[in-house]
């Protein structure tokens, strides 16, 4: 399906621009910020009705670019070139919070960790354990998907996360999964699964920082903070 396109409103895309380039993002309303990202993917046409639409539907710019193809395309007006490019802003914003912790150790920038989980469990509706694994000076390396399982399960094998800590010579990890139904509240194999975790990892040294449980609306479960490790 592609993107319906119609002449016109040019004096007003220039206006959008105008005001961009001059001000910068940071006055515009969410529905203008993204009714000018719109305008890159839908040329010639007045986006304003479908930015609106969007939000009413998905209620802020970070779900909408963390929504999944198939609810896009339940938004009328929204076609694949709309959605590949919201995935470019996604993807994009992914790599360069990896970036930024890729610079300084994570425990300094929790925050972007948190943007950064938050991004990579976008529009997942199965449980996927990733680990972040991390040097010496705690700044990130490599993030991976670890297991894949269900929709409410997914599998950790302590040996399996020790012996991968191994291969990539880190001196730190940190377990992350997601629980599709929204709530972050680790189970009891959750628990269970980290401790034994941590008690193998500790007779390397390899540092097991945390383990995060990423639910929705920037919900999250740290296990260090719970005092859980």
């Amino acid at each position: 399906m592609q993107d319906k396109i119609t002449l016109g409103h040019d004096g007003h895309r220039e206006r959008v621009l105008q005001k961009f380039l001059q001000y910068g993002g940071d006055v515009f309303a969410d529905y203008e910020l993204l009714e000018f990202l719109l305008m890159q993917a839908i040329p010639r046409k007045d986006v304003k009705p479908l930015a609106k639409e969007l939000l009413a539907r998905f209620g802020n710019l970070s779900a909408i670019v963390q929504a999944t193809s198939d609810q896009l395309k339940q938004v009328k007006g929204v076609g694949e070139h709309t959605i590949a490019f919201l995935k470019l802003v996604l993807y994009t914003g992914q790599r360069l919070t990896k970036e930024k912790l890729n610079k300084a150790p994570v425990l300094a920038d929790w925050e972007s960790m948190l943007d950064y989980a938050q991004m990579l469990y976008a529009g997942e509706t199965v449980e996927k354990l990733r680990i972040l694994f991390l040097n010496q000076k705690l700044q990130l390396m490599h993030t991976e998907i670890h297991q894949t399982g269900t929709v409410n399960h997914v599998p950790i094998y302590p040996r399996e996360v020790l012996k991968r800590a191994l291969n990539l010579n880190a001196s730190a990890i940190i377990l992350m999964h997601n629980h599709p139904s929204g709530d972050p509240i680790p189970s009891k194999d959750d628990l269970l699964s980290t401790k034994e975790i941590e008690k193998l990892l500790n007779t390397i040294p390899i540092r097991l920082l945390d383990h995060l449980i990423i639910g929705q609306s920037r919900k999250c479960y740290s296990f260090r903070a719970h005092h859980v490790l």
